[in-house]
């Protein structure tokens, strides 16, 4: 068996379009279609209910999907600490970051720091906010980068866990245009004509986030479709076929192009923070370098409180 199946299974269970599925596993359909059969000839039976409305899992789908999810995770995680092993020696800096970061906010981060001090090698970490939780309590890597807010607490205690903010970012709630420019759904929505809502998975911290967002429950929606990767959500968004709320950060280029347009007013916004935390057991003299620079830099650029303007 090719671990790529359990990849393929775990995409089609997820997205139920074979259309969809091999696109976001950057393959072709056929190819994929032929994946999925191999995996159901392996496995003995079949797993989905192929249909004019996409695909559903089997009884034996259902009961097969949680063990590939853990079969998947597991082997990631053993090759990570593997990896972690044979680059003690030579991996400077080790960062995780959820995946709507790692693909926008981190390089040019990353690169700002590395104008201001030597870094050494570094090794990037992207995963989703409940797999990045795990790896940083395991203490598998020096930080994590990950978006904040104080209604949605993370895992961390924070006298074990230091934190220092490193951006600002704020979910939009976005979706295709009509032909007039206009968004195809508006919120928030009525009981009668629900907005359909592409959703964040529980493993998302994006998805807490918004969760835990008094706002939002004022709205009529109707879940659409749920994933962990902003990417999916922003496709399926541009697509046509619902609402999500997307980081400015991972959507400012389709908001520019006008490929994703507002789909409510700024109430509807929820402002988030951007924090790097610190491992209190995966330390180095590289990890001790960054993370003081990065603690004198947020002191300097902080706010004043009212009594340290009042002192001045």
């Amino acid at each position: 068996m090719d671990l790529d199946w359990l990849r393929d299974f775990l995409a089609l269970a997820e997205l139920r379009t074979f259309s969809r599925a091999a696109e976001a596993r950057n393959v072709s359909q056929p190819a994929f279609s032929r994946r999925i059969r191999a995996l159901e000839d392996w496995v003995g039976t079949p797993l989905f209910v192929r249909g004019t409305q996409g695909t559903t899992l089997t009884p034996a789908g259902a009961h097969f999907r949680p063990a590939a999810d853990d079969l998947t995770h597991g082997l990631e995680r053993a090759r990570r600490e593997a990896r972690a092993i044979g680059d003690r020696n030579t991996v400077a800096l080790s960062v995780a970051a959820t995946h709507a970061l790692s693909f926008t906010f981190f390089p040019a981060w990353i690169r700002g720091l590395m104008q201001l001090q030597a870094l050494g090698t570094l090794n990037l970490v992207s995963d989703s906010m409940e797999a990045c939780e795990a790896i940083m309590l395991s203490g598998e890597v020096h930080f994590l980068i990950c978006h904040v807010h104080p209604n949605a607490p993370t895992r961390f205690e924070t006298d074990r866990f230091p934190s220092v903010p490193i951006g600002d970012d704020v979910l939009v709630p976005l979706c295709a245009p009509g032909a007039d420019g206009r968004p195809i759904w508006s919120l928030p929505g009525s009981e009668d004509a629900p907005v359909p809502y592409l959703a964040y998975s529980q493993a998302s911290g994006l998805g807490r986030i918004l969760a835990a967002c008094q706002d939002l429950k004022r709205t009529s929606m109707a879940t659409a479709l749920t994933s962990h990767l902003a990417a999916t959500l922003m496709t399926m968004a541009r697509d046509g076929h619902g609402v999500a709320w997307l980081p400015r950060t991972v959507a400012a280029d389709d908001q520019a192009r006008g490929s994703l347009v507002r789909a409510g007013p700024e109430q509807f916004d929820v402002p988030i923070e951007i924090r790097l935390f610190r491992s209190p057991e995966c330390r180095n003299d590289a990890a001790d370098e960054l993370w003081d620079g990065l603690v004198s830099r947020s002191a300097q650029t902080r706010p004043k409180s009212a009594s340290e303007r009042a002192a001045c």
